[in-house]
């Protein structure tokens, strides 16, 4: 018995090298591995988000500051038809109110003029001044309706719309006390300037192409359009 004990035990002392020796060659093995998938050459991730930032960011402003520039509109136009029918004045002071449209509006020029100034620096979307200010000299996504060529019709409207709501915000700033008449009369035009940035954004705007947002676009769209005709209603007058 203690003969077959003491085999034993010369076996597994013989054994435990091997071993030893097998483990150390699996750890060089797994080491080797894992220097194999660490140095697999290529951009890291966060080496791809900043070169793509640094050749997208003017078209993530001009995305952005058109869409802060529609919504801001829609709200500028609730809050003002608000303030005539006197719905306004149930949430904000008089002075509050008027102080925070007026805040408002200038917020929307200055998003209005980073979305188009943004554009002459985009890559993917090429425009000079020239198409910027002036309708119909852009080419870009031409439109045919009926068999009619219109050319860049969104894009003229987004230019007209321009050119209105620069009227309208400037005589809002200027002209408020001291024409009420004529400045009356301009700002009307801030009604037509949202039916075209409403049809400019619906069908140039990238996030409002399809999906969720584009819905919630129509909804919002319809939402002013039963706000200025209860104006429309209220005052008895355009």
């Amino acid at each position: 018995m203690r003969k077959l004990a003491f085999v034993v035990f010369l076996m597994c002392m013989v054994a435990l090298p091997s071993a030893h020796a097998s483990a150390l060659a699996f750890r060089h093995t797994t080491t080797n591995a894992e220097i194999l998938v660490q140095t697999v050459p290529g951009p890291t991730i966060s080496e791809k988000v900043s070169s793509r930032a640094k050749s997208s960011w003017s078209w993530y402003i001009t995305r952005a500051s058109g869409l802060f520039a529609a919504l801001s509109l829609i709200i500028l136009m609730v809050s003002g038809i608000g303030q005539v029918t006197g719905y306004t004045y149930r949430f904000l002071e008089p002075l509050t109110a008027w102080a925070s449209h007026r805040a408002l509006g200038i917020t929307f020029g200055i998003s209005i003029l980073l979305h188009v100034f943004s554009l002459l620096f985009d890559h993917f979307v090429p425009f000079n001044i020239a198409q910027l200010f002036i309708p119909w000299l852009s080419g870009y996504k031409p439109v045919t309706i009926w068999g009619v060529h219109l050319g860049s019709l969104y894009v003229a409207l987004g230019v007209i719309a321009f050119y209105l709501i620069a009227g309208v915000i400037i005589t809002s700033l200027t002209w408020v006390d001291k024409k009420p008449a004529t400045w009356k009369l301009i700002h009307l035009l801030s009604y037509f300037a949202l039916l075209l940035v409403f049809i400019h954004a619906l069908y140039l705007g990238t996030d409002l192409a399809h999906g969720v947002f584009r819905f919630v676009w129509v909804c919002l769209g319809l939402v002013t359009i039963l706000f200025c005709l209860h104006r429309l209603w209220r005052a008895k007058t355009v």
